[in-house]
């Protein structure tokens, strides 16, 4: 791949179901981080399919585990589709390029995101409780998800967590679309990425031989009995 700053693996390139499941690709991942380790990271899943990827991550590299919660804004008519995202702190960020072509009304559009909020909260009380989000300034930071589509959610919590003052910041993902991952490099100081692929469709759950919806129960069990 071109660019100073994206990492990701030959061999894997243009290949689908490569991963056993999220398990497995974390430990693809986690080999492709091994000189972070020193640094000693903080290592951030996006909920709730980022976690699985971001354990095995962290226990490979023996450094914390923590949530960066963010979700889609979804369309009224079609809960898989989004037009946009909102993230832990509140940040909101909405694809200015697609919202002119979904024929919604600005009261539509507000009330998508207080839906999202309140989802987004929810979600940070379910993880967190009362425990405050992990300092971020002057510590190595690897931002982990399941993949990359559109990657429009990970690029909101990428500015969710330069607001938090992460002034060292890694994504790391097994699987993304080269168009994505040319949106994301110029934002982060690296991007690793083991499966690349091009070409006009693309899913993430094409590089998985077993792919299903993780819960948030399911990502919070996972979370637990990590510190921060």
């Amino acid at each position: 791949m071109g660019g100073q700053n994206l990492f990701d693996l030959k061999e894997l390139r243009e290949r689908l179901q490569i991963f056993r499941d999220r398990a497995h690709a974390g430990e693809v991942l986690a080999g492709m981080l091994t000189a972070l380790k020193s640094h000693d990271p903080l290592v951030l899943g996006i909920p709730a399919g980022g976690v699985p990827v971001a354990e095995r991550v962290a226990a490979r590299l023996g450094c914390p585990l923590d949530v960066a919660v963010v979700s889609k804004i979804t369309l009224p008519w079609n809960t898989e589709a989004g037009y946009g995202a909102v993230a832990f702190d509140g940040t909101v960020r909405i694809n200015e390029d697609l919202l002119p072509h979904l024929d919604l009304s600005p009261e539509q559009v507000q009330k998508d995101i207080q839906t999202t909020r309140d989802k987004v909260q929810g979600r940070v009380q379910l993880f967190r409780g009362t425990r405050p989000f992990p300092a971020v300034i002057g510590r190595a930071v690897i931002l982990v998800d399941d993949g990359l589509a559109s990657g429009f959610t990970l690029l909101t919590a990428v500015e969710a967590l330069r607001n938090a003052g992460a002034d060292n910041l890694s994504v790391a993902v097994p699987t993304a679309h080269e168009k994505s991952l040319a949106r994301v490099a110029p934002l982060v100081e690296a991007l690793y990425c083991a499966n690349v692929r091009s070409g006009w469709s693309f899913a993430v759950a094409e590089a998985y031989q077993l792919w299903y919806d993780v819960t948030a129960e399911e990502a919070r069990r996972l979370i637990t009995g990590y510190t921060q």
